[in-house]
């Protein structure tokens, strides 16, 4: 896909953890940049089967990327400083 058509940007908070997760997979499928192994998980998930939908009234911070995610989707607000 030529770079003209990705007009959308999209940006996601992510733990610690789950950045490495990411990173990991993509140093070890040697893919050229962090944007191209997001798409690649992207569209390996969107093609997978099984995938449950989510229960009504789930929170975004319910989803998480490891099982760190999962141990933190009641984490404190931070403090404005």
């Amino acid at each position: 896909m030529p770079k003209a058509d990705r007009d959308v940007r999209m940006q996601i908070m992510l733990l610690p953890e789950e950045l490495a997760a990411i990173e990991d997979w993509r140093f070890g499928k040697r893919m050229p940049s962090r944007a191209s192994a997001v798409r690649e998980l992207l569209r390996r998930g969107l093609a997978g089967e099984g995938f449950n939908l989510a229960e009504a009234g789930k929170r975004s911070s319910s989803f998480g990327v490891t099982d760190a995610g999962e141990e933190n989707t009641r984490r404190p607000k931070r403090k404005p400083s």
